[in-house]
């Protein structure tokens, strides 16, 4: 039996595939628990400096398996509220971890899919992919934490658009709206993703870390709290051997030697 995600470690780059391509990678309990513990083990691991999370077959994920829920057998609500556990589990990695996360979104993005893609740090589109809120169509809310970073992506009017209607995005309607951070032909969002990983491990990781966990806690964070985090945080960043080096190679003019 097919394993629900596969992972691949290569370069310093942790690779994940959602493995459930008859489904469109939808996600039952089992999948979104074997994601969730893959994220927790691959935050601690020294060897991975960044994740990568794509979609095998046709499409990035569809979100919640439906067909899943209807068939268990249990009620609808008991079925969500265990099921969204695993998947805020999962979110909640994907925003602690002191390491770039990248959605290599090959196809369709939806429901519990899109949220994901969002949650992530950096999203690489194919061209002829789409996004899809598709909660609200079903009669559901939004989880997986898309209330939070869909607002702060687009704005409250433009989230609220989205909501409501419910309307497929297209790849450069995304980038229009700052949705994803790049388009790239059909076939290369895996590679371009693996590639920003690398090109942002050339740069000092504890510098990453810290300015990541800086924007993610701001919005909860009155601004005095905030100014005090960001003092912490570069104390913290110039008594590291990257902000020693980096601060040394500006003084000697010379291209800074991280590790």
């Amino acid at each position: 039996m097919d394993e629900p995600i596969r992972l691949e470690v290569a370069e310093g780059v942790a690779r994940i595939r959602l493995n459930r391509p008859a489904n469109f990678n939808a996600f039952g309990l089992e999948m979104i628990s074997f994601l969730a513990h893959t994220l927790t083990d691959l935050a601690k691991e020294g060897s991975v400096s960044g994740v990568v999370i794509t979609g095998e077959g046709k499409a990035f994920c569809a979100g919640g398996d439906l067909k899943w829920l209807a068939g268990s057998g249990k009620g609808f609500g008991a079925l969500f509220h265990s099921l969204a556990a695993k998947y805020h589990q999962a979110i909640l990695e994907i925003r602690r971890m002191p390491k770039p996360v990248v959605s290599a979104i090959n196809g369709l993005a939806a429901g519990g899919g899109f949220s994901m893609a969002l949650a992530c740090d950096f999203r690489v589109i194919e061209s002829s992919a789409v996004l899809r809120q598709a909660y609200t169509s079903n009669g559901l809310s939004i989880d997986g934490g898309g209330t939070y970073t869909l607002p702060r992506l687009v704005g409250l009017a433009k989230a609220m658009e989205i909501a409501a209607f419910d309307r497929p995005i297209s790849a450069e309607q995304a980038l229009a709206w700052g949705l994803v951070t790049e388009v790239v032909p059909d076939g290369r969002s895996f590679n371009r993703a693996v590639e920003m990983v690398q090109e942002i491990r050339t740069r000092p990781l504890s510098s990453f870390a810290a300015s990541k966990k800086l924007f993610t806690d701001s919005f909860n964070t009155a601004l005095e709290r905030q100014l005090e985090k960001e003092r912490e945080f570069l104390a913290w960043c110039a008594d590291h051997p990257n902000g020693q080096e980096g601060i040394k190679a500006f003084l000697e003019k010379r291209k800074p030697s991280f590790k």
